[in-house]
């Protein structure tokens, strides 16, 4: 009982670990150092193949990269931008962010390597035919094409199923049916030249769909199915070295999807995975995915000798002093640096260099005096070096093309367990670009991330960018390694916390409300805030707006003496008598040179710490809008930013903790609001139903925002007959049908018509009820091309005195987005009753 014990805390202890310090260097012990080694003696590759962050098998990535030992990767063709957020506001491409660096941490969970091409996850899309034309079909096939010629897998596997466009999400038929169709033509250079001259031509020995029940209809339909053209692989083996099953360590991954709310639970036990046969060779051996392909180091010319060193270094592996391996994991490192095949000797000398520094306990490390410095910015880095095996390690010197280190160094033996440090000649540092996400920088398309450096295209993010070279010499050879510069402190709870070290610009600039509603013609304040990057900045700051807009002053100026200071400047803006709409930008001048970024940082413990520079601006809207009432109530869901929308347009909105929901409490609002997802995150609602239905019958309005229909904390979210489906419209240009004109939802205090759903962004709803009662009074009609017109977008109930609203259409998008028409709709509906 006292191991158990022990051993959920170390479990407890890896994890916290783990999610708290993302950037910590690894740590292995000897049976993960074993593990390691086990990789490096098999020489092939596996690469899955879907759509998004979370659409990927675990269970199959982690057998494939833990017990097959494969090198494995998964390509995800977006980074999730179009998904939902359930740990923070932050959506579009922010949660693109977000979810490329939940992906980098399940890969580190279960072994395998992250991969994308530059589509833009756009939304909801139902056939693949307006994905890949929203996406770029060309452009996209062509990434496909280079990731897979890049990495040479072995064998491909399918996350969906090609062959039936317009039963599932369109991105997911279209990942298929993209790996598909490539598959025959990887091998010929004529086709996309570019990527064939870079990493040369490359044939896979097959290509599998992985399948499952789901896939048939139902468990009863799998079973009776014809079985022949699957593959069947056993993946529930226990790890020994890990001391973790293979399901546990793909709930581990899976659970890293944390914005998308996917926690998951370990399972142990056998697990079967089928894969359906698609293309290339079939194996002979069907529980063999790799059946008839060399994965010994023979494989490759020069490689037979190779393998005789380290397959013995395998078997007899001191687990108490993995050090001792270290002269003939050097031995191999020479013979690696020989082989012809360029592409495997990249990979293998990669991971021999981590498993000699892993087996000698290594630490190298290049630490920053400050997290960020502006482009040719003074910084000082302090390097340590610690040998803690007996093994002869000597530092012979340390260079970088960023920042200057003594050249005097003289040869340093890294004697057993001393700690060996030294800081680089403060100056400036070489860089001119900033380092925030790459694939940012540049406005692209809807469908399409715009990266000019073809060099960045399909990496998750860029690595390496500010390296460091150790140049050392091991047990008598040379051997040089490669650190990026890092930032670390001291957290009084966590303890030690590292962060990236960035570039980041001279200045940045922000307007804190991104959307502003111009009710009337009454000018507004509009504060920009200046924040600086280096010391001692001073210039001007105008704002550019749009035509018919007054801003006063013309310009402003501004000081900063200290880096991360900031200014805040206040702009008089009079918006035009008509209606119009467009941007605020701020322009910050130094000198000769002009800023027009916002620094916006991300900060959650299961993720590195991120910075990300977008464009700085804010949308100014001229609306002729009234309401009724002030008082809104705001009952939180899983994130949006409504509240800070209503606040736009003159409510005074208060958020209200579910727990302390009462009658009395309910009585002070004049409308209350529930935001998405409330029923699926907030399980308190269970118990405060008859209390808002409650507030209704009393007279007052409750407005709730779309739900999934999985996973509900109550079937009862309406006092009468609401069922909830996965019905949507994707389509933001869809036409939109009025069913009650005269309703007051369309007429006070706003006079509504189909003009006011112009420039909706990325949908018109999701998870519409498809099943009500007659209480319920359906006010709208839409639908996607080629699909039945959908009533449920937005569905109105008198209940006693009061309205009781349900509405799947996509506020939380339209309303941070500026768009006019979903501004009046919804005070209309705050409206109704009042």
């Amino acid at each position: 009982m006292a191991q158990k014990r022990l051993r959920s805390l170390v479990l407890l202890f890896l994890l916290a670990s783990f999610q708290l310090f993302a950037q910590r260097p690894e740590k292995l012990n000897a049976s993960e150092i074993y593990h390691n080694l086990q990789k490096l003696n098999f020489v092939g590759s596996a690469l899955y193949v879907a759509a998004h962050p979370d659409d990927e098998n675990t269970r199959l990535i982690s057998y494939l990269s833990n017990d097959v030992k494969a090198r494995t990767a998964y390509l995800s063709l977006t980074r999730g931008d179009g998904g939902q957020n359930l740990v923070g506001p932050e959506i579009r491409e922010l949660l693109g962010v977000i979810r490329t660096q939940e992906l980098l941490q399940a890969r580190k969970t279960d072994g395998g390597s992250q991969l994308f091409t530059r589509a833009n996850d756009f939304g909801y899309s139902k056939h693949p035919d307006e994905t890949l034309a929203i996406w770029n079909r060309e452009a996209v096939t062509s990434d496909v094409v280079r990731a897979i010629r890049k990495w040479k897998p072995d064998i491909i596997i399918n996350r969906f199923n090609h062959r039936n466009p317009g039963t599932t999400h369109g991105h997911h038929t279209s990942s298929a049916m993209l790996s598909f169709e490539t598959f025959d033509l990887l091998g010929d250079e004529s086709k996309y030249p570019e990527s064939a001259k870079a990493f040369g031509v490359w044939q896979p020995k097959r290509l599998f769909f992985n399948t499952s029940w789901w896939f048939y209809g139902s468990r009863e339909n799998f079973a009776k199915a014809d079985k022949t053209n699957l593959v069947e692989v056993e993946t529930g083996s226990y790890y020994p070295e890990l001391g973790l099953s293979n399901g546990e360590i793909a709930s581990l991954s899976r659970s890293m999807h944390k914005s998308q709310g996917f926690g998951s639970t370990g399972t142990r036990g056998g697990q079967i995975e089928y894969l359906e046969f698609l293309k290339g060779d079939f194996p002979k051996d069907k529980s063999n995915l790799f059946d008839g392909i060399d994965t010994t180091w023979s494989r490759l010319e020069g490689g037979k000798a190779i393998g005789d060193i380290l397959y013995a270094v395998e078997k007899d592996f001191d687990f108490r002093d993995p050090s001792a391996s270290v002269p003939k994991l050097m031995e191999a490192y020479g013979l690696i640096q020989k082989l012809q095949n360029t592409h495997w000797r990249d990979i293998k000398t990669a991971e021999i260099m981590a498993l000699i520094e892993q087996c000698l306990g290594l630490y190298l490390e290049a630490v920053a005096d400050q997290q960020n410095v502006a482009p040719k910015g003074n910084v000082k880095v302090r390097i340590e070096a610690t040998n803690r095996s007996n093994i002869p390690v000597s530092l012979n010197s340390v260079s970088s093309s960023v920042i200057s280190f003594p050249s005097q160094l003289v040869a340093t033996p890294l004697t057993h367990n001393k700690r060996e440090t030294m800081e680089s000649v403060e100056g400036t540092f070489n860089v001119t670009n900033t380092s925030a996400p790459y694939w940012l920088e540049q406005q692209g398309t809807l469908g399409m991330y715009r990266v000019d450096n073809e060099a960045l295209i399909g990496r998750p993010e860029r690595d390496a960018n500010f390296p460091v070279q150790f140049n050392l010499t091991i047990d008598g050879k040379p051997i040089t390694f490669t650190k990026n510069i890092i930032y670390k402190f001291n957290d009084p709870v966590k303890g030690e916390v590292y962060r990236p070290f960035e570039v980041l610009p001279p200045v940045t600039s922000s307007i804190p409300e991104k959307v502003l509603i111009f009710s009337s013609e009454e000018a507004r304040e509009i504060p920009v805030e200046v924040k600086a990057g280096r010391e001692n900045i001073t210039g001007t700051v105008t704002l550019q707006h749009p035509k018919g807009w007054i801003v006063e002053p013309a310009s402003h100026t501004y000081s900063l003496g200290t880096k991360g200071s900031t200014q805040t400047l206040v702009f008089k803006v009079t918006p035009p008598k008509e209606r119009s709409e467009g941007y605020i930008k701020p322009l910050v001048q130094i000198g000769d040179s002009f800023h027009t970024k916002e620094l916006i940082t991300i900060d959650y413990d299961h993720i590195p710490f991120q910075s990300v520079l977008i464009p700085s601006q804010a949308k100014v809207a001229r609306i002729p809008i009234e309401k009724k009432g002030e008082n809104i109530g705001y009952i939180k869901g899983a994130g949006d930013a409504i509240p800070e929308s209503l606040e736009q347009i003159g409510y005074k909105v208060t958020s209200i903790d579910p727990s302390s929901i009462s009658e009395e409490a309910l009585n002070a609002f004049d409308a209350i609001v529930v935001g998405i997802r409330a029923y699926n995150t907030v399980p308190e609602l269970e118990f405060k139903q008859d209390i808002l239905h409650n507030y209704v019958a009393n007279g007052g309005t409750l407005l709730l925002q779309y739900n999934t229909s999985r996973r509900l904390v109550t079937d009862k979210i309406a006092p009468f007959h609401l069922k909830l489906s996965r019905d949507r419209v994707t389509d933001e240009y869809s036409e939109v049908s009025i069913l009650e004109p005269s309703h007051p939802a369309f007429n006070s205090p706003n006079e509504i018509t189909e003009l006011d759903f112009e420039g909706w962004v990325q949908e018109r709803g999701l998870y519409f009820p498809n099943e009500w009662g007659d209480e319920f009074t359906p006010l709208l009609g839409m639908h996607d091309e080629d699909y039945p017109e959908t009533k449920g977008a937005l569905l109105v109930a008198k209940h006693g005195k009061g309205h009781y609203i349900y509405t799947g259409l996509s506020f939380f998008r339209e309303l941070p987005a500026g768009v006019s028409g979903a501004y009046r709709l919804f005070a209309n509906l705050l409206s109704l009753g009042q």
